[in-house]
């Protein structure tokens, strides 16, 4: 009886020039994973950390938006490429690199090359945090981030509506299968506080939180549906870094400093 071949070796490098890499993940589009990257990533910064933001969405990009960034990179040697710098981050997107409003119609090889162009060939700079913000799906870009590239830690973002949770099932998964450890679960647009002070769950309750316990998973907390955070997010000022003691603010430093503890 012949026995199965050892599964393979993948050799998996670490980001240059930083210390720490984590994956932010929805596995569903539409919870806003790329707001709460960025806002969580600025809650790191004002835990003294110094981070770096990757926009690892090739089809979607959303960095220049969320950071109002217009300037195009530059390289030194037309082989590296240096990160915009922006409210004290290191900032990389493929939407810094094409026009706006032009779609990329790219198959799989030409994605899986440029993901390895912004994970090996920015010249990221002391760094002790990377947030690479996922793309939606289990496809290309987590395959090539979980096979080649030094990951410290996932955080699964979703909203508790029964519809994107079973998408994070499948995310949940995929981490656990490819050995990257998930650092826990947020739940986003989890509620929204009426001028009543009522709280209106309009997406369902704690089914985020349901599925971090069934799955064993770490629950990392509640960030409500705001309307200061859409603002900031459109004027490309993440609240967390304008107004860090606002009430959402607040619950992004709670998030952060648990992430922060995890990593120590």
């Amino acid at each position: 009886m012949s026995q199965k071949p050892p599964p393979k070796q993948f050799i998996k490098t670490p980001i240059k020039g930083t210390k720490s890499t984590i994956l932010v993940s929805s596995a569903k589009g539409g919870v806003g994973k790329s707001t709460v990257a960025v806002n969580l990533a600025f809650a790191l910064k004002k835990l003294g950390l110094k981070i770096g933001i990757l926009d690892a969405d090739v089809y979607g990009p959303s960095l220049p938006k969320l950071l109002n960034l217009k300037e195009k990179p530059k390289s030194e040697d037309n082989r590296s490429i240096i990160p915009i710098e922006k409210f004290g981050a290191q900032c990389m997107s493929m939407g810094l690199l094409i026009d706006e409003q032009t779609p990329m119609m790219w198959r799989g090889p030409m994605v899986i090359s440029a993901i390895k162009t912004m994970t090996q060939k920015v010249l990221w700079k002391d760094r002790d945090i990377i947030i690479i913000d996922m793309p939606p799906g289990t496809g290309d870009t987590q395959l090539t981030f979980a096979q080649e590239v030094k990951v410290d830690g996932a955080i699964i973002i979703s909203t508790p509506q029964g519809l994107a949770l079973l998408d994070v099932k499948r995310g949940i998964q995929m981490f656990d299968k490819t050995g990257i450890k998930i650092l826990g679960l947020i739940d986003n647009m989890s509620y929204f506080k009426g001028d009543d002070g009522k709280k209106y769950k309009i997406f369902g309750d704690s089914g985020v939180e349901k599925t971090a316990k069934e799955f064993n998973k770490e629950f990392l907390g509640y960030l409500p549906l705001h309307q200061d955070l859409r603002r900031s997010a459109d004027k490309g000022e993440p609240l967390t870094h304008v107004d860090p003691n606002h009430e959402v603010s607040l619950l992004f430093k709670n998030i952060a400093e648990k992430i922060k503890s995890s990593l120590n």
